[in-house]
């Protein structure tokens, strides 16, 4: 049994590793910041679990030091285009206070990333540190690999764990909060948005929660042979992103939204009320339309034996399932917008 920290345990990643470490046998302790409860991706409150309040931005994260075998840091800014200050204090300044506190609590220090530390680079992604001279499509891209860099250069025995976009559970499409991402996708399905700019062969790398968080707790458990590693947790095959308007035409009730080449993509020719809509969905998920990162995860299947589950149409379907039934999407035909 381990004694593991994990901090950001409020999320939803957080709270699910929380969850597996629980189920696995070990003594976990969540840190959290306004909400004292922790929840697993179902839903449910966790028990036999120690609860504190805490805060990254804080030196020691403002917790009493105590003894542990890894801390598990969960606990970000995720808005991709939030100040700059923000992100700088939560993902880098935060980090370090992490760190602080791992090397005080004696503990070994894994870290939650993202795939997407690749920034604008294509073809193949390796399990390895950001290379010198990468360019960031956003700021918390950048500020999640200035973070890493921070872990690498801290002397804690360190891993580094890179989940790219995570969906729903591979068996039910269950999840407690939809990301971000997600309201394009209901955009789309209630007829806000009538337009997808993608580029042709772009890519998005679409992954199930439970594969994210087993995969988080497995490398907890193995820190003495993932130490100094990088490892993605991802999807077998990456999805087309022109799969998100072709997903919406599956249901009948929807919209079939036209998939256009970004450099076709005319804006001044939509309703005021879609252009304004479209404008903030490319301003903030544009980039990721044109791109085509692909991610090696031959390390991490190596080390932990675990493969993604298919996330293929099926998987899809049971995605949108759980919008319907959870009254994310809509359950029946929308009247078109005016404006």
């Amino acid at each position: 049994m381990l004694n593991i920290l994990v901090t950001g345990a409020a999320g939803l990643i957080g709270g699910e590793v929380c969850a597996r470490l629980v189920a696995r046998g070990h003594k976990v302790t969540a840190m959290v910041r306004r909400i004292r409860e922790v929840r697993g991706n179902d839903g449910a409150q966790l028990d036999r679990i120690s609860i504190v309040s805490g805060d990254v931005t804080l030196p020691m994260m403002g917790v009493t030091t105590a003894p542990f075998d890894v801390v598990v840091h969960c606990a970000a800014s995720l808005e991709f285009d939030a100040p700059e200050n923000e992100l700088r204090a939560v993902n880098i300044g935060g980090t370090r206070n992490a760190i602080e506190y791992a090397q005080a609590a004696g503990a070994r220090f894994l870290y939650v990333s993202t795939a997407y530390t690749c920034g604008t680079r294509d073809g193949m992604i390796a399990e390895a540190a950001v290379p010198e001279g990468t360019q960031f499509t956003n700021r918390y891209e950048a500020s999640k690999a200035a973070a890493e860099a921070v872990v690498a250069t801290s002397g804690v025995p360190f891993a580094v764990a890179r989940p790219s976009i995570v969906l729903g559970d591979s068996a039910g499409g269950t999840i407690r909060d939809f990301p971000s991402l997600c309201n394009v996708f209901r955009l789309m399905a209630r007829g806000k948005v009538t337009q997808f700019p993608a580029a042709a062969g772009a890519t998005l790398d679409l992954v199930p929660i439970d594969h994210v968080a087993g995969g988080i707790a497995a490398l907890a458990e193995q820190m003495d042979e993932a130490e100094g590693g990088y490892f993605h947790l991802v999807a077998a095959a990456p999805t087309q992103a022109a799969q998100l308007a072709h997903g919406v035409a599956r249901v009948a009730h929807f919209p079939d939204p036209l998939v256009v080449e970004p450099g076709d993509y005319d804006p001044a020719g939509l309703r005021p009320a879609e252009r304004l809509l479209a404008e903030r969905m490319i301003g903030t998920f544009g980039a990721y339309f044109t791109r085509n990162p692909q991610f090696s995860d031959a390390r991490f299947r190596d080390l932990t034996g675990l493969l993604c589950p298919d996330t293929d149409n099926a998987w899809l379907d049971r995605l949108i399932a759980y919008g319907l039934q959870r009254g994310y999407l809509p359950a029946e035909k929308l009247q078109r917008m005016s404006g």
